[in-house]
């Protein structure tokens, strides 16, 4: 009734033994290279799609550490930059700050009274009153109505001070006057402040005063305040009415009076009096 074929054993007995003549045959002839490519390319899709998963497991984790890198290399790149522009900041600030002090040192060798180096520690901000701060008090010698210069004149004078530091009015004060003459012809006048910071105004001085557009103003040494000869303002405008007794006369300061962090107290020289 049933029908029974060969048995398990024989049938794996004969596909042993042909699968060894193959073999053996397809190593010698190679007679099975067409058909294995044939599989190959049937296979591949299959082969693909399982490899896939790891392929992209693989490529997001190479572009994350990737990213993480190129990241944490930026930061690190930013911060050295950050460093360094700091640094370049400093050292164009101290190599403005040592031309500023050359400047000042090679003012004062001009003239051989005893100078002190000043640094400026706030600047009043009322309009009507042209006053600065100083780091410098009576321990370091300062006194009222000590000179105060930068490298291109005369800034003002010290008005108050204490032992630590001092203030001082400067030349374009309202309330600020100082002795003056033509380094021209020696003319002498009085540079009175006007409240602005680019103009002094030279009172009193008649129409017919031997005076120019252009003129250096000098201190002159009277009142043996200031010393004598150093550069105060040129004079930027003369107006001569034929009707008014004096000419109209204003001068521009030349010590950077708006911006100077580093000024100069300077010891004016003292008649010696004879015994």
């Amino acid at each position: 009734m049933f029908t029974q074929g060969p048995s398990i054993t024989f049938r794996a007995g004969l596909l042993l033994l042909a699968s060894i003549a193959l073999m053996t045959l397809d190593h010698r002839q190679q007679t099975l290279e067409g058909i294995r490519s044939g599989l190959s390319l049937v296979v591949y899709p299959m082969q693909y799609l399982v490899n896939l998963p790891f392929v992209i497991v693989d490529w997001a984790d190479e572009t994350l550490s990737t990213h993480k890198t190129l990241l944490a290399q930026n930061r690190e790149l930013r911060s050295r930059q950050l460093k360094l522009d700091f640094r370049l900041q400093k050292l164009a600030a101290l190599e403005a700050e040592n031309e500023r002090l050359r400047a000042l040192l090679q003012s004062a060798s001009r003239n051989w009274e005893r100078v002190l180096i000043a640094e400026l520690l706030s600047v009043d901000f009322d309009p009507f009153k042209h006053r600065v701060l100083l780091n410098k008090g009576s321990r370091d010698g300062v006194f009222e109505g000590h000179p105060l210069l930068d490298a291109r004149g005369v800034m003002g004078q010290v008005i108050h001070v204490t032992p630590i530091n001092s203030t001082a009015i400067l030349i374009t004060d309202p309330a600020h006057a100082i002795p003056v003459q033509v380094n021209r012809n020696g003319l002498r006048a009085l540079a009175v402040g006007t409240g602005e910071n680019n103009t002094l105004d030279i009172p009193h001085l008649p129409n017919n005063a031997d005076i120019e557009v252009g003129d250096l103003l000098v201190t002159s040494g009277l009142g043996l305040r200031f010393p004598s000869g150093y550069p105060v303002a040129t004079v930027d405008t003369i107006r001569r009415d034929p009707g008014q007794p004096y000419a109209q006369i204003s001068a521009t300061p030349l010590a950077q009076l708006d911006h100077a962090r580093e000024v100069l107290l300077v010891w004016p020289e003292l008649p010696e009096v004879p015994e």
